[in-house]
């Protein structure tokens, strides 16, 4: 098999410049947290795919459900020939979804479809087209998902004009400048300058901004913003693509507040690695698009929808919402121990619910100012001493963990003990 290096070069060769990569490795087996790579190399993992392996690389579960399927048919599209697994798990999913009342599910492929038909089933409900994201959001790089998302560099400055009809409303971080008052005020400010509440089809919102550095929603904005969407109408939707499915210690992260969403979109963990996504929401807002409406052709594809049933078995039977809070204690405990440690590069306490966990690499002990050009020596020294681990943030400056779920204590102690050796170096 082809070396790393020789691989590289034949993706430069190949590949747009456009997908970029976070280490230049080329993975040739996985196992749970482990990976290897085409030369041999052993790593363990604590990227997850970004977010999608809650449970592992190929657990044997998931494996032996997509094996099962793929001896019956690979394909039919829903919309042609239907099949059970699909409404099986569209009524998983709708049981779990803290939404109460009937729910209804539609089954996609992508995060960024996800985020999109629910913007289509919200317009379609409300007969309204405007739209409020957030500032540091991550909704996707289609056309809409792309104008929703919340920064400009790397995803909207080489691509034109974004579509019309979204705003966007500061997110409150913890020390900004910036307060949940503030934001709220803002949302009224976008209604008396720029449209009319009784003009916005939805606000669109990640109760844990992922690519935004994994900064969680307070509790009181949640509540503010169902409150003017009950006054307006407007159709509250949360995007759950990274949050969900047992990262931040609960299946789905509006569990930890006492406010319901209209809509959840999800993807990423859902089937362990096979590319499902989809939208759980309230059955007369999903039930608003007509027949043709709504779907795709490899939508809710089968060898996808076993393994997705799969995971969720392996939530039940591995008690893995468990295993997240445990594993998020073990990380904000080494954390903060980095914190505090002299001979390490400076960095800020932990943050984030559940397993769903980073820091801030700064450039000077008890400042905040980020520093962008460490974190990347540090994402490299990492993969260099074995560690798969990736960067996020509006500045650049901050390491995740996304470790799979099922991860042992050896495993996670062993990833943090490079990673403690990579703040050294």
């Amino acid at each position: 098999m082809a070396a790393n290096e020789e691989l590289l070069a034949r993706r430069h060769q190949a590949v747009v410049r456009g997908v970029s990569y976070a280490t230049p490795l080329f993975a040739d087996r996985a196992v749970n947290s482990e990976v290897w790579d085409v030369e041999g190399k052993r790593y363990v993992d604590f990227a997850g795919g970004i977010a999608v392996l809650n449970t592992g690389h190929c657990h044997p579960h998931v494996v032996a459900a997509i094996r099962a399927q793929l001896d019956r048919f690979t394909h039919t599209c829903f919309q042609v020939l239907q099949y059970e697994p699909y409404v099986r798990l569209s009524e998983r999913l709708n049981a779990l979804a803290p939404i109460s009342g009937p729910v209804k599910s539609i089954l996609l492929t992508t995060g960024a479809e996800a985020t999109e038909n629910a913007i289509k089933i919200a317009r379609a409900a409300t007969g309204r087209s405007g739209i409020i994201a957030f500032t540091g959001a991550f909704h996707g790089r289609t056309a809409l998902a792309n104008a929703m998302t919340g920064k400009v560099l790397p995803y909207k400055k080489p691509f034109g004009p974004p579509l019309p009809g979204i705003w966007h409303a500061p997110f409150p971080i913890a020390g900004s400048s910036v307060s949940v008052e503030d934001t709220l005020s803002y949302i009224n400010f976008i209604f008396k300058a720029d449209i009319d509440a009784s003009q916005v089809a939805a606000i669109i919102i990640e109760p844990v901004q992922g690519e935004g550095g994994f900064h969680q929603a307070p509790p009181e904005l949640m509540r503010g913003l169902r409150r003017i969407c009950d006054a307006h109408g407007i159709v509250l939707i949360a995007d759950e693509v990274q949050t969900g499915f047992g990262r931040t210690g609960k299946m789905f992260a509006m569990e930890h507040y006492d406010v319901q969403p209209d809509l959840i979109c999800v993807a990423k963990s859902l089937a362990g690695g096979m590319p499902l996504s989809g939208v759980i929401g309230r059955a007369a807002i999903m039930d608003a698009a007509e027949p043709g409406g709504l779907g795709g052709t490899y939508g809710g594809n089968p060898l996808a929808c076993a393994a997705a049933l799969a995971v969720l078995d392996v939530f039940e039977q591995e008690k893995l919402l468990d295993r997240a809070n445990a594993i998020g204690d073990k990380l904000r405990a080494a954390i903060e121990r980095f914190s505090r440690a002299n001979t390490l590069v400076p960095v800020s306490g932990p943050r984030g619910p559940g397993a769903m966990v980073a820091f801030d690499i700064l450039k000077q002990r008890g400042s905040d100012e980020p520093d962008a050009e460490m974190t990347k020596r540090v994402t490299r020294v990492a993969h260099e001493n074995g560690l798969i681990l990736l960067s996020c943030g509006v500045t650049a400056s901050t390491i995740r963990i996304l470790v799979p779920l099922t991860a042992s204590d050896d495993i996670v102690d062993e990833g943090l003990a490079i990673l403690e050796k990579c703040l050294a170096a």
